[in-house]
């Protein structure tokens, strides 16, 4: 079965003996795009949000807008901008945590030493991708 350019099956079976660091690296890789990362920060918070308002206001609908809202504007960075898959398919859990990680690194300051160590060096968002990549 092939999505995007990859096979999807041995994209998940080879993903599922990797350790969460190993996936952390990869996943940073898949978000190499500054305009990948701004959609995804957006959209994680706008859902972090909602989940707080949903809980205070007891308004469970705003936890459902949220996620469709997050994921929304992630999947279009994937899709558009960084033109890759969303990691969440061969890792959902694992996704989740990482793009947490990634937000709260952002908004502390901290990202830019993960993703030198990750190997990404600044990417203009209209750049190409370089495919062949060593995991």
């Amino acid at each position: 079965m092939r999505l995007l350019g990859g096979d999807l099956r041995r994209d998940v079976l080879s993903k599922k003996s990797e350790s969460f660091d190993a996936f952390w690296h990869h996943y940073l890789r898949d978000h190499a795009r500054p305009g990948t990362r701004a959609l995804h920060f957006f959209g994680t918070t706008v859902a972090v949000v909602s989940v707080v308002a949903a809980i205070v206001e007891f308004q469970p609908l705003l936890i459902l807008a949220g996620v469709l809202i997050g994921y929304g504007f992630a999947w279009f960075g994937h899709f558009v901008v960084e033109k890759n898959r969303p990691s969440m398919i061969a890792h959902p859990f694992w996704s989740f945590a990482a793009d947490l990680r990634m937000t709260w690194l952002w908004y502390a300051g901290r990202l830019g030493t993960e993703l030198a160590a990750a190997g990404i060096a600044e990417m203009p968002d209209g750049a190409e991708r370089a495919e062949a990549r060593s995991d």
